[in-house]
């Protein structure tokens, strides 16, 4: 981790996770360009520890998840702006292993933009939503105007990238921007719980799964289908093994679904 951005970005693991806290709380955890760097470090730390299956990304203190880039540092972003990690640290970037948000308090502008880069997004009932840069002319550019129509619908999407209005936990749960909404303080526990959970299914064929649904968004039908008929020759082993286990007794009723 470069010393600039240490203080700022807490990686540890937990279990099957990595767990990757921004820590700025007195700038409502706001990325500057020193900890944008820290956490593209973080990133590659996790993409090469094969035994930390799941990242869960989160914010220090509770108020706030991420305001979004530091708008008193953004003579820092200068030479991130065409970054092929992405100005926020990592936000151009597809990782290959599962990824959740875990959120409360405020989730503005880039932190926004952070928390639909992870698959999923687990929020206390008390957070908050938007991209209000909008009042500065502050444009998206850590994905939020290609993620946030794919995850809610092009409608809602333009709703909130039009007007910089902000919601709350029960509205963005309501248009499918988040998976789960929680009790205040539960958030980060409730995503490791699901960490753990994703960690202990098969692993090649969840990941199969996972990558042909990213990498087929947007194509044509038929391509879809055929990205998706590739992954199965690789995991087809794995899958006959689990069907074995479910031939024999195991998992009836549904038993063990669900992470």
């Amino acid at each position: 981790m470069s010393d600039a951005g240490a203080d700022a970005v807490q990686y540890q693991r937990t279990g099957a996770a990595a767990l990757l806290t921004i820590d700025r709380q007195h700038r409502r955890n706001a990325v500057d360009g020193n900890t944008a760097a820290a956490l593209h470090e973080a990133y590659l730390r996790f993409e090469a520890d094969e035994a930390a299956r799941v990242l869960v990304l989160t914010g220090a203190g509770g108020v706030s998840f991420c305001a979004g880039a530091d708008l008193k540092a953004t003579d820092t972003f200068l030479e991130r702006l065409m970054a092929a990690e992405g100005p926020m640290g990592f936000t151009r970037l597809t990782p290959s292993k599962p990824t959740i948000a875990a959120i409360s308090g405020f989730c503005l502008a880039g932190g926004l933009e952070l928390a639909l880069w992870c698959d999923l997004r687990i929020a206390t009932e008390t957070s908050t939503f938007g991209y209000p840069e909008r009042r500065w002319g502050v444009p998206l550019i850590d994905g939020g105007t290609q993620r946030l129509p794919r995850i809610v619908g092009l409608g809602r999407a333009l709703d909130l990238i039009l007007t910089g209005r902000m919601i709350g936990a029960p509205e963005a749960f309501s248009m499918g921007l988040l998976t789960e909404v929680v009790a205040p303080g539960a958030h980060l526990e409730r995503a490791l719980a699901l960490a753990e959970g994703l960690a202990r299914f098969p692993q090649r064929t969840m990941l199969a799964d996972r990558r042909a649904a990213i990498e087929g968004l947007g194509l044509p039908l038929p391509e879809g289908l055929a990205l998706e008929a590739a992954a199965g020759p690789e995991v087809f082993e794995e899958g006959a093994r689990g069907a074995a286990r479910f031939a024999a007794g195991e998992g009836r009723a549904g038993a063990g679904a669900g992470a």
